[in-house]
């Protein structure tokens, strides 16, 4: 199981993301993001060795508030053909240099999420070490390629062959759900 570490990352993972998030082809926002964590999972790397994190934010630069699916992984070298999806590097207080990636192009990502539409494994909490995420909920009805959704809500997933559904908070405090993978 994953640990969480209490500990500081420079810079940290907003700031990477506010520098990293405006050069996305699907970045709806203004040219200086305004990002606040809304929500998100984890998903645990049976070998341990890379950590996977489903990140909710919300950025609210352009006026109305807009949600976007951060899939991330954390390594602690670089990955082998994988220079455009770095997102940046931090240094972690316990684990020192992090190369921090879009998870998207990550095979490690990729390979959890699989397993976690195919019921093989369980959504861990975002913030706590060994513990499940029940508000995550994953609907298995076969099987297929997954697909992470980036601005949320996502629409048009009714003949999906599974679902991965989650909550966040708006910046006004309201709860609201979608589904942010799908296959």
């Amino acid at each position: 199981m994953a640990v969480v570490h209490r500990t500081t990352m420079s810079p940290t993972k907003m700031e990477l993301l506010t520098e990293w998030l405006p050069a996305q082809p699907w970045y709806r926002g203004g040219p200086k993001p305004e990002l606040a964590k809304a929500g998100g999972f984890r998903l645990d790397d049976p070998a341990g060795e890379v950590g996977i994190e489903f990140m909710i934010v919300t950025e609210v630069s352009a006026g109305e508030p807009v949600a976007y699916h951060l899939p991330l992984t954390y390594r602690g070298a670089p990955l082998d053909g994988a220079d455009a999806a770095l997102i940046g590097t931090s240094e972690h207080g316990v684990l020192g240099t992090r190369w921090i990636y879009d998870g998207v192009h990550d095979p490690v990502l990729l390979a959890q999420l699989t397993a976690l539409l195919r019921g093989e494994v369980q959504a861990q909490a975002q913030g706590e070490s060994d513990t499940p995420d029940p508000s995550v909920q994953v609907h298995v009805t076969g099987s297929g390629t997954p697909v992470a959704h980036r601005v949320l809500p996502h629409s048009g997933v009714e003949a999906a062959l599974g679902t991965v559904t989650v909550g966040w908070e708006l910046p006004d405090g309201t709860h609201v759900e979608g589904v942010v993978a799908s296959a």
